[in-house]
């Protein structure tokens, strides 16, 4: 199994975020992740870093927020994990039960919907609070046959 990394440390704030998409669309490109997959974990970084930035807190604003791309190969697969490192207020994304999606437009109601986005549009989730940080991990694989 081989890996490669590479990292980008931003603040919390929706100028940062464009420019994170922008590093993260451009890294996937250099280690030569289908543009589908590409395209599902830039909208989960969005949505992550729109998560910080909204219900984070103070701490969360004040503090550099890493990213890092994490790309392996390995019994022919490819996978590329995404890990948003924040300060913020701890908040486990898996401990909240899926949401049941509204049959009609009538029973929909505003908003709630981006922890519905990052498990549909990331292959795995994974979460950890060390010394502080909240690690929220997403990530995509495909086969490489």
């Amino acid at each position: 199994m081989s890996s490669r990394f590479d990292e980008l440390t931003i603040r919390a704030n929706g100028d940062e975020v464009r420019r994170a998409s922008d590093w993260l669309h451009a890294a996937c490109r250099e280690h030569e992740v289908p543009e589908e997959h590409v395209e599902r974990l830039v909208l989960c970084l969005n949505e992550a870093l729109e998560n910080v930035i909204v219900h984070g807190g103070s701490t969360a604003l004040s503090a550099p927020v890493k990213v890092m791309l994490e790309i392996s190969v390995d019994d022919g697969c490819g996978k590329a994990g995404v890990t948003v490192s924040d300060a913020g207020v701890a908040f486990d994304p898996l401990s909240v039960p899926a949401r049941t999606l509204p049959k009609t437009l009538e029973d929909a109601s505003l908003g709630g919907l981006g922890l519905v986005m990052l498990r549909r549009c990331s292959d795995w989730l994974d979460y950890r609070n060390e010394n502080g940080h909240n690690r929220l991990t997403f990530g995509a694989r495909w086969s490489l046959q």
